[in-house]
């Protein structure tokens, strides 16, 4: 049995661990980052890369006078019903710290653009880097590794160890060394590993029902394993039975996109950046849509002017009115096709009528899909040619489309039927848990807490497994908090008294 001895041992290595690891070792302490996948990066890598703040510098570049004070009663406008569930306090610090990050990874090389808009916001707050998410953890690596902080990947952290009721360190097992790996902490261990998504059925089973159970995490390695050794030495789970999604996304690209191939140097970032502000729309938005069309979600515009859903077997399963992303979870492949004719395609090449959005980038019509993302973007001049283009069986797709037509005529208000050809297909779309939202209790200095409210000593939690009950509502909060709570346990782990003897 191998052990080690450093002071702080981060689990997980997404960018709040990277984050808390670097702030943990900008105070002089020795960190160890255990991450269980072959590359850095967690679901950040994963994400469209926008972070939600206020009282930036871009902000006041923009000319925009913004607080936190007016961050904070903005962020209840996105709560409606759940607004009993938030965390005021951690809201809190979230709004004053995170100007405080923004200016920490843009010193660190991040090259933000905007801010941008997304009502019900009344002042412009999504930072958006680029050139994409990737920065971040290209930029936080490197200033990790800068500062001392070692890196172990393929390792998966498998329970705490805990001594005189404090927690000092991780039993771990590298992937292929059959070997159980000793990690000790000298002043204290941070949860970092995400959030529950994809966890297994009877871990979700504890706090989510219905279609949350059908449904994967778009991160396969958010499997709640912060959570699972937090509850072992105590802790408890704070709204688990929320989360961010189902929701309907294309799946990737089956190749990188020329985004996701970008280098993230500072000066191709500027460059991109100057390119956004500086260019015609017609040289730049090629490059905009293909952004929009990689990452991001159908609106739900054009199943409210009839589109339909269509399963691998050519069936039509579920009212598409009523949240359809919660039956896609149960077909054959967990695949849909959405399925129109010409007659809606044609209103889909011009606002309102758009594919996609990203808040404050741009629109993606169906002319886009059609340039952007040809392995999704199917169209035929009859209804036979499309199910053979789709691969789906020919006699249960055409009588799909026909009950469904012959529904639609015998209701005077109903929604036209799909009989103007070329007819068109948008998929295969899945549907994902982006995000759960339940991760371990904590108090205001990031330590986790017991089921008496207790701190349990050496234990930290950040992240999506220590969001700790505070809401994080609308686009670019997520980051927000991955990035502010990591830096905050980071240092608050850092700076804790450490182990006698």
């Amino acid at each position: 049995m191998t052990t080690d001895i450093v002071d702080v041992v981060v689990v997980g290595g997404g960018g709040t661990g990277l984050m808390s690891a670097y702030a943990a070792a900008r105070h002089g302490r020795s960190v160890l980052v255990l991450e269980k996948g072959e590359q850095l990066g967690g679901t950040t890598r994963l994400s469209v890369g926008t972070i939600c703040a206020s009282s930036t510098a871009l902000q006041k570049k923009a000319g925009i006078d913004d607080d936190p004070d007016s961050h904070f009663r903005d962020m209840e406008l996105f709560f409606g019903s759940l607004a009993n569930r938030d965390n005021r306090e951690l809201r809190r610090l979230l709004v004053d710290e995170i100007p405080e990050t923004i200016a920490i990874l843009s010193d660190l090389g991040v090259e933000f653009m905007g801010p941008l808009p997304e009502p019900p916001h009344q002042k412009p707050r999504l930072h958006a880097i680029i050139p994409h998410s990737r920065g971040f953890i290209v930029h936080l690596e490197k200033a990790c590794r800068k500062a001392g902080v070692q890196f172990l990947v393929a390792t998966s952290a498998e329970s705490l160890i805990v001594e005189d009721d404090r927690v000092v360190g991780v039993k771990a097992h590298v992937r292929g060394d059959k070997e159980e790996r000793i990690y000790k902490a000298r002043r204290g261990v941070i949860i970092a590993s995400g959030d529950f998504s994809s966890a297994e059925l009877a871990y979700k089973k504890k706090y989510m029902s219905g279609p949350l159970l059908e449904i994967a995490g778009v991160n396969p390695l958010s499997t709640g394993d912060g959570q699972k050794m937090g509850e072992a030495v105590g802790a408890t789970v704070v709204n688990g039975d929320l989360a961010w999604g189902p929701e309907i996304r294309f799946k990737a690209p089956p190749h990188p996109s020329p985004i996701s191939r970008l280098p993230v140097s500072r000066w191709v970032a500027r460059s991109v950046n100057l390119a956004i502000r500086t260019l015609p729309q017609s040289v730049i938005r090629p490059f905009l849509l293909g952004f929009v069309t990689t990452f991001l979600a159908p609106s739900p515009k054009i199943f409210a002017e009839g589109a339909i859903l269509i399963n691998h077997k050519g069936q039509r399963f579920c009212d598409e009115l009523d949240r359809p992303q919660d039956w896609i979870g149960r077909q054959p492949q967990q695949e849909a096709f959405i399925v129109f004719d010409h007659a809606i395609a044609q209103k889909f090449s011009q606002w309102p009528y758009y594919i996609s959005t990203a808040p404050g980038v741009g629109y993606a019509y169906l002319d886009d899909y059609a340039r952007s993302r040809p392995d999704v973007f199917h169209k035929a001049d009859t209804l036979d040619a499309l199910a053979a283009k789709l691969k789906l069986p020919r006699d249960s797709f055409i009588a799909s489309v026909s009950e469904c037509n012959a529904a639609r005529g015998a209701t005077p208000t109903a929604l036209s039927a799909l009989s103007t050809g070329p007819f068109y297909a948008l998929g295969p779309a899945i549907s994902w848990i982006v995000f759960s939202e339940g991760g371990l209790k904590i108090d205001n200095e990031f330590r986790v807490l017991n089921q008496h409210n207790e701190p349990i000593e050496g234990l930290y939690a950040a992240g999506s497994a220590g969001q700790g009950g505070v809401l994080l509502e609308g686009h670019g909060h997520h980051l927000a908090w991955a990035f502010t709570s990591g830096r905050l346990a980071g240092r608050k782990a850092a700076i804790a008294a450490p182990i006698q003897g």
